[in-house]
């Protein structure tokens, strides 16, 4: 294994060439970024960076002195254009070909457009550039639209609100994140948004879009025509599987690999957003878009590629800072059967669990951190806890962990 390469140059990308190095790979490893930009977080991009709140240099992930120093080459401002599956060589856009004794496909996504809605007040959020641009129209007075009551819609409606924006939040499904967290949980997102001042449309789709000489027209499924300044569409994520298309490793809702993040082409591995990996627990593939899961799926890809046996099993996990809340899910909650909450929902601070023939598979909490990193180790050990004891406040989380285990 003399020489890694890496498609894409975001947190998977970063978290790999990380590795490598810190397992004593001492081979040529090279990263290949569509944008100009060296890797960077995303998460921030609608929270901190684009309140304005955290700097540039803040977002990065891997600078110019650390590639120096662990001699990792960027090439960014080129996609990846194509692979070529028997040589392990990746087609550039400019034409360059680069070959490899492995290659890790870790191409992320991009938003997910919705048909009618383009325009000079239309912003999707995925880049550095894209969250600049929309920071600066989040200013006091604004009428903001946003399309989506997901994590990102949700997030952009908090930072718009904080800045002192009118924000109306058009969601097709009858309650936010209801298909994540379930119905109940839904609700009580749906409170949350409405209490802090959201006017939230649940239920209602984008039926017309259209411009005029002083702002933008949204005009719902229900009649109502909003008017907007800025309109911010967050209607989910495309995975990057056009330099696999062909390949024969591509499935409908990404990347296909298994718990070793390994495509079924020897020697080409995908992790983080394209990747659709593999969960034996639920029988399918699943592709999870947070950040967790592209540094343990970057991580696991790298270890791999240096002949480790690394299995990624852990859990899914993911948060979102809105509203002064910080919201967290663990698991997967579908196909469970019931539903046991501990704490107050209608004080925003409370921790919900999801089980299924009394099987802990999933957990959902609003300010409880602490109970949900207990939670996750329940989860992954399959645990089937006394359901009086998970709703009782006065019982212990890590005494219950303890017995259990």
């Amino acid at each position: 294994m003399k020489n890694v390469l890496i498609a894409g140059a975001g947190q998977t990308a970063a978290v790999a060439a990380r590795t490598l190095r810190r397992r004593g790979f001492d081979g040529r490893v090279t990263l290949v970024g569509a944008e100009h930009e060296a890797p960077y977080q995303r998460p921030p991009l609608s929270k901190e960076y684009l309140a304005g709140e955290q700097d540039r240099d803040e977002l990065c992930l891997l600078t110019p002195e650390w590639c120096e120093a662990n001699d990792v080459e960027l090439r960014l401002g080129v996609a990846a254009a194509a692979i070529r599956p028997a040589e392990r060589a990746l087609e550039l856009a400019d034409g360059t070909v680069l070959a490899g004794d492995a290659l890790l496909i870790a191409t992320g996504g991009r938003p997910r457009r919705l048909p009618g809605v383009e325009g000079e007040r239309v912003r999707y959020l995925r880049t550095v550039a894209d969250a600049d641009r929309l920071r600066a129209e989040l200013r006091p007075g604004a009428r903001v639209v946003v399309i989506g009551a997901g994590f990102i819609g949700c997030e952009v409606a908090s930072t718009a609100l904080d800045r002192g924006a009118h924000v109306t939040i058009v969601e097709q499904a009858g309650r936010p994140l209801g298909h994540v967290v379930g119905e109940l949980m839904g609700d009580v997102m749906a409170a949350m948004l409405r209490t802090n001042g959201v006017d939230l449309r649940t239920g209602e789709k984008v039926e017309r879009y259209e411009e005029t000489a002083s702002g933008a027209v949204v005009t719902t499924s229900g009649g109502t025509a909003l008017e907007a300044d800025v309109v911010v569409v967050g209607a989910g994520m495309v995975p990057n599987v056009e330099p696999v298309t062909g390949a024969g490793i591509e499935s409908p809702g990404g990347i296909a690999v298994d718990e070793y993040c390994r495509t079924r082409v020897d020697g080409v591995y995908a992790a983080g957003d394209v990747a659709c990996q593999w969960r034996p627990l639920l029988g399918r593939h699943v592709r999870a878009e947070h950040f967790d899961n592209a540094n343990a799926q970057g991580m696991a890809a790298a270890k791999n590629i240096l002949g480790g046996t690394s299995a990624h099993t852990a859990p899914p996990w993911f948060w979102s800072d809105q509203f002064g809340h910080a919201v967290q899910h663990a698991g997967h909650g579908e196909g469970t059967d019931r539903l046991v909450v501990r704490g107050r929902v209608e004080d925003f601070d409370f921790i919900a669990f999801y089980l299924a023939d009394g099987v802990l598979r999933a957990a959902f909490t609003v300010d409880r951190g602490g109970d949900l990193a207990i939670a996750r180790q329940l989860i992954a050990g399959e645990a089937v806890p006394d359901a009086d004891a998970l709703r009782d406040e006065d019982t212990d989380l890590t005494d219950l962990l303890d017995t259990l285990s």
